[in-house]
């Protein structure tokens, strides 16, 4: 091999190992809702808890984690996960591609698909009766 060549291929070979990998935007983890394992109760910093007087806008973090318990159970607070933020898709990461789209919706638009199918099909069915 020629000295041009070997330079071309380094050239090249330093090209692919300097590229950048893109990778996810992380969100900030003080907006992630976290789900109590006991019971399913999800807390969402966006909207807190009126029930035992956690205003809106309290990251899980800075709840204190031994007079907190769940609302629900009474859970303390190691008994919560972390699901991520409200715009993530609910579900594996490994089945987000399947399911014809659905699978990358978050749980919110699949209630407003799911329910906004029944209001029309009910609404179809209550048209049947102007066909007397």
């Amino acid at each position: 091999m020629s000295d041009e060549q070997q330079s071309v291929e380094s050239a090249q070979t330093s090209d692919m190992v300097e590229a950048p990998v893109e990778t996810a935007p992380e969100s900030d983890p003080r907006t992630h809702r976290f789900e109590c394992r006991s019971c399913g109760y999800v807390y969402d910093p966006e909207e807190g808890v009126k029930k035992v007087g956690i205003e809106a806008g309290t990251a899980f973090e800075d709840l204190d984690p031994l007079s907190f318990r769940c609302p629900v159970c009474r859970s303390k607070v190691a008994a919560f996960r972390d699901i991520g933020p409200r715009t993530k898709a609910s579900g594996f990461e490994e089945n987000l591609n399947f399911g014809l789209g659905v699978n990358r919706m978050t749980p919110g638009q699949k209630n407003v698909l799911i329910f906004g199918g029944l209001a029309l099909a009910f609404a179809f069915f209550l048209s049947l009766y102007s066909l007397r």
